[in-house]
């Protein structure tokens, strides 16, 4: 059972650990359930009796990460195409099998499990009703040996976010001044080390172009060994971390943690001069944290829930997996915002070079973890 990954990987990154991820939804927007319940339809019509479901994990629908993203895609497939909606709102990964069984329970037509927690129950849930559609955000299914499985009626919703993260890790080790950065997770999991692993060669790209020598704390990618905070809900233990790669001369941090992120964010903060790359959504715009948000690596989870929704809403639905890469922005990375000024135009430049060489395909970012 992948429970046991769950269990081994808590304990591994609590180890690690020690040694050493939008807006709210819109006022107008129906306000998620903790425990599930079916909305109106927006707009009525042929698809009124549609009924679209999310299980979240156990960040919530108020991460100011994926899950809240993936929630945003539910309600704008909600307004655009007039269909109902259900949501449970996991409060621990205990929760995550009944509320998988509330949704089917419902009568959802597709059910979409947010985060690699949730593989065992939305594949389990799939295997058991043939007829109902499934979804899987950052994780694909998997047989009891690890052996790839594909389900006719079940959908991986995966992106190669270290595309991104390359172009992430090369813009830090420009603007960095102390010539360390630094990047952690929440647990060690694919979906977590792939920003991890584009971050780390993203800086080794900026130091072959330039002859310099910037240090990354935190991650080890030939080694896939690192820093981990050991769950994506306790802030409290990513600032703690942040102040240890602080201390160590880190003043770029790249927290792939949902809301632990969040306390690195605090520690950055206070700081007052250590800049911040957020994950999942574009965390100027999506946190408090604005004013030290170097950049952030963003996922199209919305717009990949939403369309995978109108997929199975015209009846177009398919097993394929969905990956999202730069070459089409299902991943990116955001504006400069406030540091736009900082970052030289020769490494401007120098990013989109790099952006168009990975679409092309000149470019490669190589990782274990990829989709």
């Amino acid at each position: 059972m992948k429970k046991s990954i769950y269990a081994t990987a808590l304990a591994a990154t609590a180890a690690l650990a020690l040694a050493a991820c939008g807006a709210a939804p819109e006022e107008d927007s129906p306000a998620p359930g903790a425990t599930g319940g079916a909305g109106t339809s927006a707009a009525g019509g042929d698809n009124a009796d549609f009924l679209a479901c999310v299980v979240s994990d156990q960040g919530g629908w108020d991460d100011q990460s994926f899950n809240q993203s993936a929630y945003e895609g539910l309600q704008a497939a909600v307004k655009d195409l007039g269909i109902k909606e259900a949501d449970a709102e996991s409060q621990s990964d205990a929760e995550y099998g009944p509320n998988v069984d509330s949704m089917v329970q419902q009568g959802c037509n597709l059910t979409i499990g947010v985060g690699f927690l949730l593989e065992d129950p939305i594949q389990q849930a799939a295997e058991k009703n043939p007829d109902t559609n499934f979804a899987l955000i950052d994780s694909a299914f998997s047989g009891p040996d690890f052996a790839p499985v594909e389900l006719d009626n079940a959908k991986p919703i995966l992106f190669n976010t270290a595309e991104a993260s390359y172009l992430a890790g090369y813009v830090a080790a420009a603007v960095s001044e102390s010539g360390t950065v630094a990047t952690f997770g929440g647990m060690q999991i694919p979906s977590v080390s792939i920003f991890m692993d584009g971050f780390v060669d993203g800086v080794a790209k900026y130091n072959e172009d330039n002859g310099a020598d910037v240090q990354v704390l935190g991650w080890d990618k030939e080694a896939q060994n690192g820093s981990f905070t050991g769950d994506f809900e306790n802030q409290a233990n990513g600032q703690t971390l942040t102040e240890q790669f602080i201390a160590q001369g880190a003043d770029v941090v790249m927290p792939v943690a949902g809301p632990v992120g969040l306390g690195a964010a605090a520690a950055a903060k206070a700081a007052g001069d250590v800049k911040i790359v957020g994950v999942d959504s574009d965390w100027y715009e999506s946190t408090e944290y604005g004013d030290i948000v170097l950049t952030s690596v963003v996922k199209k989870i919305g717009q990949a829930v939403e369309d995978t929704i109108t997929e199975s809403v015209e009846g177009n639905f398919t097993n394929e997996p969905y990956v999202g890469t730069l070459e089409n922005e299902g991943v990116g990375l955001a504006p400069f915002h406030d540091f736009d000024s900082q970052v030289p135009q020769e490494v401007k430049d120098a990013v989109a070079k790099l952006q168009e060489q990975i679409i092309s395909g000149e470019i490669v970012v190589e990782t274990k973890n990829a989709p």
